[in-house]
């Protein structure tokens, strides 16, 4: 390679002196040529041609000898200088992919952050707005952002994972009948609110359960056992009346044996006395019908009993199968014939239950109390609760400390149909839920960790699936703004959609900033689970997000707590209390930092409260209040100056005119002026107010051709405070 090098190097040598001496060769000619005749000339030229041959021979031999210098440096420098191989082709990193590989895992497989993801989707039709680092991406996607990145993919080897196995507690298998005990009924008293449930409840348990419920009426589920005076034990579950509380009644009566429809003889079937009897339906549970309130001179119980026929309650005095005992829940009248109707159709049911085994029960109502901490209202089915036993019930679990009965007298252990109050929950457990007893606490932490597991596989499918219709309807709507350019040549289809994204994203801050303004916060506390849920049911039905949109930030069971107020003051939301409290450090620390606390104990009225406080979100009307009307009877113009101004002669048919007012033209029922008036004259004399019957002139402030039969309105705006068009149904 070196040689080669040289002899390349010695050819260009050459050929350098070869050119230098057919330069020097012209230069001579051409000197010739023009100084021929010139003495000095042909004495130089004499003297370059008869050079000597000896100094001819030592110019070759200088030239040799320093190509040979040359040549010689370069081959001793050969060895050192290396020619620069061609760069190798850089290797392309390889990311291992996947179906439904989510922004994060693909970010990570790239060895990139998330924004690195973001960036090579940008120009792409994905919706980059709608993309979460959890999101899942199709495939097109994840191989669109691994090329962009200057990578290639491969696919990932499959590997089979292994299923889950399912840790969930479960029923135990029937019972054996042999071990089959006889057990008291669970009745469930239900009906429309103020009919007297809870009346004709105090009345069998001879306590005043009515005068302690806010307002009259009952708005938690209430398990009490009654033992009647021939000895027989009953459980009664006292549900709620009012419309808010439907998920509470229905809860009520797939837990119980017997549904006892209370309907008051003077106001006969409504609303909700429907609902419970679907609610019995439903259950397929048995009804009896107690007619309330017989001690009124207004009474009458066979047109509750007709009424009745319509929803298929038919009595037995009709051909039917329902017991109707005619009651006055005030006075104690004929109340022992519905324990008895009672106690003979649970006979007829013939109740049983094992009450060895596991316990299996139901949570009727559960809540936060101050010294207790999660407490459980729960109705036992089956097996017999003890100190100790572990459970489990939705996503909580608990080592039950401490029993207590419907008096707070603790209880050691509770059988098959006892309601009974559990003490030891982690967690507040939701009211409905299914209690099982479990083996162990590592046990309870399994059903707990295998429960979340489905509630988060279920939560991702249900995201995927907003996900996915969000992306069609990207996709779709950027198709649309394709077709719409297809006559556009690629540059003008390009400055075309950038001006609409800019467009697009220009009006975006103004649309959240008006949102931010039409939206009212919550956070909601409730003394039970149940309260809360009433609350959520009602809300659920709001629909005038176009007038208010309401936010509910957070809700649970419990007092107010500094929490709840941190967080009203970071979403500038009012904390809305159902039969809690707020001590007096929380009102302090509430007032400071200028959050709202309503506290209520009826539910109607916390909702009457939460509409007033969503129609003060609104921007008030303005309305025309006319003061009054006056019609014009000739026109004629004055000089003011140089000009000439119209004036309108007129007659006040109406009220008055008054100048300080604002003032309109109506001409053939069209609205031809709006404005203020210059001059307001009676007589001569310049005024404030012409009032009915009194003729006036006036001029505007604009140049107007008056007409006879034209109609001036006096009038002023007036603001009215808009109302939320939301109608929660009661």
């Amino acid at each position: 390679m070196s040689g080669k090098l040289f002899l390349e190097n010695l050819l260009r040598y050459n050929t350098a002196c070869r050119q230098l001496c057919a330069l020097c060769y012209k230069e001579v000619h051409r000197t010739r040529r023009t100084t021929l005749g010139s003495p000095a000339y042909c004495t130089k030229l004499s003297r370059f041609l008869n050079t000597p041959k000896w100094c001819n021979e030592t110019l070759i031999m200088v030239s040799i000898s320093q190509t040979r210098l040359f040549s010689t440096k370069l081959g001793k420098g050969s060895g050192k200088t290396k020619i620069p191989k061609p760069k190798a082709k850089q290797e392309k990193q390889e990311v291992e992919i996947k179906q439904r590989m989510s922004v994060a895992e693909l970010a990570q497989a790239m060895n990139k952050d998330v924004d690195h993801v973001y960036e090579a989707l940008l120009h792409t039709t994905i919706d980059l707005d709608s993309l979460e680092p959890d999101s899942l991406l199709d495939e097109v996607w994840i191989k669109e952002a691994v090329k962009k990145s200057g990578m290639k993919y491969k696919w990932a080897k499959l590997t089979e994972g292994k299923v889950r196995e399912n840790k969930d507690a479960v029923n135990r298998p029937p019972a054996d009948p042999t071990v089959l005990v006889a057990r008291p009924p669970v009745v469930t008293i239900m009906g429309h609110v103020d009919h007297g449930k809870t009346t004709l409840l105090d009345s069998l348990r001879k306590s005043q359960v009515a005068a302690m419920e806010a307002g009259g009426i009952t708005q938690h589920i209430g398990a009490f056992l009654v033992q009647l005076p021939s000895g027989e034990k009953i459980t009664f579950l006292d549900t709620p009346g009012h419309a808010a509380f439907s998920a509470m009644r229905a809860r009520g009566a797939h837990v119980t044996d017997i549904v006892i429809l209370v309907v008051a003889a003077d106001d006969g079937v409504m609303k909700q006395t429907i609902e419970s009897i679907q609610h019995a339906k439903n259950a397929k549970v048995p009804i009896i019908l107690a007619v309330n309130k017989c001690d009124k001179p207004d009474a009458d119980t066979e047109r509750v009993k007709k009424e009745l026929l319509v929803h298929d309650v038919v009595c037995e005095e009709y051909g039917g199968e329902v017991q109707a005992v005619h009651v006055s829940a005030l006075k104690g009248d004929n109340l022992k014939s519905l324990a008895e109707a009672t106690v003979t159709l649970a006979e007829v049911l013939e109740l049983k239950a094992d009450p060895t085994g596991l316990v299996e029960g139901t949570v009727i109502e559960s809540r936060t109390d101050k010294g207790k901490g999660p407490v459980t209202t729960a109705i036992i089915q089956r097996g017999t609760l003890k100190k100790g036993c572990t459970l489990v019930a939705g996503k909580s679990w608990a080592k039950v400390r401490w029993m207590f009965d419907e008096n707070n007298r603790a209880m050691s252990e509770a059988g098959p149909s006892t309601p009974v109050e559990i003490v030891g929950w982690k967690d507040v457990p939701s009211a409905g839920e299914e209690i099982l007893e479990v083996e162990s606490e590592q046990r309870a932490r399994e059903v707990i960790e295998w429960r979340k597991y489905i509630e988060e596989q279920g939560k991702l499918k249900e995201d995927q699936q907003v996900i996915e219709a969000k992306q069609k309807e990207h996709q779709e709507s950027y198709s649309k703004e394709r077709d719409s350019m297809s006559h556009l040549n690629w540059r003008q289809r390009k400055s075309a959609m950038y001006r609409a994204n800019k467009q697009r994203m220009a009006f975006r801050p103004k649309e959240r900033m008006e949102n931010e303004q039409l939206a009212l916060p919550v956070i909601i506390k409730g003394d039970v689970d149940g309260s809360v849920e009433a609350i959520l049911n009602i809300l659920d039905s709001y629909d005038a997000d176009e007038q208010c949109e309401l936010d509910i930030v957070h809700f649970g069971v419990g007092d107010i707590s500094e929490n709840d107020i941190n967080l009203a003051e970071t979403f500038s939301g009012v904390v809305y209390g159902f039969n809690v409290d707020a001590n007096k450090a929380i009102q302090q620390a509430a007032v400071k930092k200028g959050v709202q606390i309503k506290l209520h104990n009826i539910i109607y009225k916390l909702i009457d409260d939460l509409k007033e406080e969503l129609s003060s979100k609104l921007p008030p009307t303005v309305a025309e209040n006319v003061v009054g009307e006056a019609s014009v009877l000739a026109t004629f113009y004055v000089t003011v100056g140089k000009k000439k101004l119209p004036v309108a002669g007129c007659r006040v048919n109406k009220g008055q005119l008054d100048r300080k007012m604002k003032f309109k033209l109506i001409r053939r029922g069209d609205i031809i002026w709006k404005g203020s008036l210059t001059t307001l004259k009676h007589l001569k004399d310049d005024v404030q107010t012409v009032k009915t019957g009194m003729e006036c002139g006036l001029s505007m402030d604009k140049d107007i051709d008056f007409q006879p039969g034209d109609e001036v309105v006096c009038y002023e705006d007036t603001e009215k405070q808009q109302e939320i068009c939301w109608d929660p149904g009661f």
